[in-house]
């Protein structure tokens, strides 16, 4: 029999925040001028310390400026992956198709960049990380090794803020209408595509699927709490309207909490 891929073991240390390399690291990088640094490592971002970091391959990393490239890109690069719990952020534009014959082309790329800026800033800032852009959606992801103990309170935070900044808060005229699915679960979290051509990042399973059907079926203004999420989340999410919702391509009923900002 054999054992257990090492590839995919290197992946799961990281993501949980184990990796031995990483851990030591982080008291040597301490010692370097200057802040900011990486959030796992500790590699220092400005001054000379992060001038010299950057020739080394530690620069910032594009999903999340917030840590650096070398901490997760050389894990990237191995194909592999592992399944971990994650909280999953899926931010979708209502109404995108009439919006685009309604604005044309140009207009309608304009007003989605605007969006996905919005999107980008809010998860960043929250410490979760881009997942991926798709049509008119903005997909995020939170590791509790690396957001932190109150990942959950990060991500409705930063859907919240989402919420507030497209004009969808009560009483608010959105420039763009939005809803939004937060869930926690499983999901395999690493590199995906061809071995042999093109791969990328990714986040795979029935988690990241529930957590984007929660999204499409969020009302202009909502977010729509799936019940694990709210049970990390905590009194907060208590507060939003039970729903019980059939979402395609979900076999059983899917009990979530209806919030508005």
């Amino acid at each position: 029999m054999s054992g257990p891929d090492p590839a995919n073991e290197r992946w799961r240390a990281v993501l949980t925040g184990q990796d031995p390399n990483i851990r030591g690291q982080r008291g040597r990088y301490k010692r370097i001028p200057s802040d900011p640094r990486c959030k796992l490592c500790n590699s220092p971002f400005a001054g000379i310390g992060g001038w010299y970091f950057r020739r080394t391959g530690r620069a910032p990393w594009p999903r999340n400026p917030r840590f650096c490239t070398a901490c997760f890109l050389g894990v990237e690069r191995t194909p592999g992956g592992a399944e971990v719990e994650i909280m999953l952020l899926f931010a979708d534009v209502r109404g995108s198709t009439p919006l685009a014959e309604q604005l044309g082309a140009r207009e309608f790329s304009k007003l989605m960049n605007r969006f996905f800026g919005v999107g980008s800033h809010a998860l960043i800032d929250s410490d979760g990380f881009i997942e991926k852009y798709v049509g008119d959606e903005v997909a995020g992801v939170y590791l509790p090794a690396w957001s932190g103990t109150d990942f959950a309170s990060k991500a409705f935070s930063a859907a919240l803020r989402i919420l507030r900044e497209t004009g969808n808060a009560d009483g608010s005229t959105p420039w763009v209408p939005v809803g939004i699915g937060l869930h926690y679960g499983s999901a395999y979290v690493g590199t995906i595509g061809s071995p042999d051509g093109v791969a990328d990042f990714g986040v795979l399973g029935d988690a990241p699927n529930l957590a984007a059907r929660l999204a499409s079926t969020a009302k202009a203004g909502e977010i729509l709490v799936s019940e694990p999420a709210a049970a990390q989340i905590g009194a907060d999410a208590d507060q939003g309207e039970p729903r019980e919702l059939t979402l395609k391509g979900i076999a059983e009923p899917v009990r979530a909490r209806a919030v508005r900002a």
